[in-house]
């Protein structure tokens, strides 16, 4: 699919919802495991989210559009670790709408046309990067999340589901 802002937002618009519905009433049990060692848990997963929200994509996205200086930050994948500290699931979750709120509410604000979204700013890893990529990774972003929440959470059954492992993908990944 080629890159629309409008199906774009349809997708950044509906994550928090699918976050709360699949994960506000659940044990800790559940938001707390991951999948061993390094990996993350759904908790850690929403505290990602929210860090992104406040200091990744509308700040890149204001670079590319705004700024001479076309450089990124890096972006610190594990600042969340220290951000959540002390919150409950809960509260991530309401501060992650919000911000997605105020965010979505920003994008539709600019009226992005075709010219802007081809403007482009600078990654420390990747160099030269268009504002259309930006916002289409900030989509498969979020998609790739959902993705990981639902392994997540689905193998903390893996040693329970016996021999239907063998038709349960999701947990042989």
């Amino acid at each position: 699919m080629k890159f629309n802002i409008i199906k774009a937002l349809e997708i950044l618009n509906q994550t928090p919802n699918t976050l709360t519905s699949l994960l506000e009433n659940l044990s800790d049990d559940w938001i707390i495991n991951n999948e061993g060692g390094e990996s993350w848990s759904p908790f850690d997963v929403v505290g990602h989210l929210i860090h992104g929200e406040k200091t990744d994509w509308i700040v890149r996205l204001n670079i590319i559009l705004f700024e001479k200086d076309k450089q990124f930050q890096p972006f610190d994948r594990f600042a969340q670790f220290e951000a959540s500290k002390g919150k409950s699931l809960q509260q991530l979750l309401v501060e992650f709408s919000e911000l997605r709120a105020k965010n979505s509410i920003y994008i539709n604000s600019l009226k992005l046309n075709e010219d802007q979204l081809d403007l482009t700013g600078i990654h420390p890893e990747f160099g030269q990067v268009s504002a259309r990529q930006l916002l289409a990774t900030w989509v498969a972003h979020d998609l790739g999340h959902i993705a990981q929440i639902s392994r997540v959470l689905a193998k903390q059954y893996k040693n329970e589901v016996g021999p239907w492992v063998a038709y349960i993908p999701i947990l042989k990944e």
